[in-house]
C-alpha cells in the first residue's frame, strides 16, 4: 500500500499542482460541463452539483489517491487536474490521468502537469509502473502521453460508444526503469 495523505504543492514553469480550494468549484463545474472533456473522457454531462462539490470537497482528506488542481501561473486560475490513483499492490503500480479545460489547452499546460506528477510519483512514492487509458480519438492526449515516455500496452477494442460507433481504449504504461532513463 502507499500512503498519499501528504498533499504536495508542485511548482513548474507553467503550471502549479496544488489541493484543491474552495474556491476552485466554479472551474471544476465549467471543466466538467465542458463538451470536449465529455467526449473524450467517456463521461455524461448529467451529474449532480451536489455530488460533484462533495467529491472535491473531499479529495484533500484522501490517503490512497493524489488528485491536484492544476493552476495556469499566468492566468491565476484552475485550468484541470492531475490524479493517481487505483494502486495495484502486484504490479505496485498506479492509474493516471488529467483533465484540461479550453482555458488551459494548447499552452503545453497538460504536458508539463503530466511531466511534474510523473516525477513526483517516481521520486517520492517510488511506484514501478504508472498507466492510463486513453481513447483512440484523443490522439493530442496520446501524443502527449508517449511525449512524456508512455508506451502502449494493449488495447481495449470497442470499449466506449459514441455518437454510434465503436471507439478502443490504448493502455499505455511509463516504468520507473524507462522513466530513469529519461530523466538522466
Amino acid at each position: 500500500m502507499v500512503y498519499l495523505g501528504e498533499k504536495p504543492l508542485i511548482v513548474g514553469q507553467k503550471v502549479i499542482l496544488r489541493a484543491f480550494k474552495e474556491q476552485d468549484l466554479s472551474y471544476i463545474e465549467e471543466c466538467l460541463q465542458d463538451t470536449e472533456i465529455i467526449k473524450l473522457t467517456g463521461s455524461s454531462s448529467d451529474f449532480n452539483l451536489e455530488s460533484i462539490h462533495h467529491w472535491y470537497n473531499t479529495r484533500n482528506e484522501q490517503t490512497d489517491r493524489l488528485d491536484l488542481a492544476i493552476v495556469d501561473q499566468l492566468q491565476g486560475i484552475l485550468v484541470g487536474e492531475v490524479v493517481v490513483n487505483l494502486y495495484d499492490e502486484k504490479y505496485h503500480s498506479m492509474n493516471f490521468r488529467i483533465l484540461i479545460e479550453p482555458r488551459g489547452r494548447n499552452k503545453g499546460l497538460g504536458t508539463e502537469a503530466t511531466q511534474l506528477m510523473i516525477d513526483y510519483v517516481f521520486k517520492k512514492i517510488k511506484l514501478d509502473q504508472l498507466t492510463l487509458s486513453v481513447y483512440d480519438f484523443n490522439p493530442r492526449a496520446k501524443h502527449v502521453y508517449e511525449k512524456v515516455g508512455f508506451v502502449v500496452d494493449s488495447r481495449d477494442e470497442n470499449d466506449l460508444e459514441y455518437e454510434g460507433e465503436w471507439i478502443d481504449s490504448i493502455n499505455m504504461k511509463l516504468t520507473r526503469e524507462e522513466w530513469m532513463k529519461k530523466s538522466i
